[in-house]
């Protein structure tokens, strides 16, 4: 998968504390995107699904957050990488979208929606520019929700 950067300890990609995986590629080009570099898949580190569980698993005392990018694009790996945490840790996973909780239920593509089923959390809808809140919890903009799926 290609990995944008892994950051350790943050308190604002989630409840709690955090391990969050930016990964890279997306279709979304959402003007007033924080990480634009994220859009171009080019921009990303090739890192096999072991290397990202290590990394991850270095810091016992972090839940995980998956960002983008666009984590659907590497739905297949992160499915992957969520059974290893899931498996080896009591780890909760929130998921970060740039589709709707409807558009990836009907998505043309399996994994996205089997990737949901190994999450807890997620925070769907592109950032709108126009409906910017920095007071909203863990997101963006207003059309943004955070959806339990646990």
């Amino acid at each position: 998968m290609k990995v944008m950067n892994i950051i350790h300890d943050s308190v604002v990609d989630g409840e709690g504390l955090r391990t969050v995986l930016f990964l890279a590629g997306c279709p979304h080009a959402c003007k007033g995107c924080h990480n634009e570099k994220s859009w171009h898949i080019s921009n990303g580190t090739t890192m096999s699904v072991e290397e990202v569980f290590q990394e991850i698993m270095s810091n016992p005392l972090t839940n995980v957050t998956y960002s983008g990018g666009e984590p659907f694009i590497h739905a297949k790996e992160l499915i992957q990488l969520s059974i290893l945490i899931k498996q080896s840790s009591n780890k909760n996973i929130w998921l970060y979208s740039g589709y709707t909780h409807e558009q990836v239920l009907s998505h043309p593509n399996d994994h996205y929606r089997h990737l949901l089923l190994y999450c807890d959390v997620l925070v769907d809808g592109k950032f709108e520019q126009d409906k910017r809140d920095l007071t909203l919890l863990y997101r963006g903009s207003h059309n943004q929700r955070l959806i339990r799926l646990t």
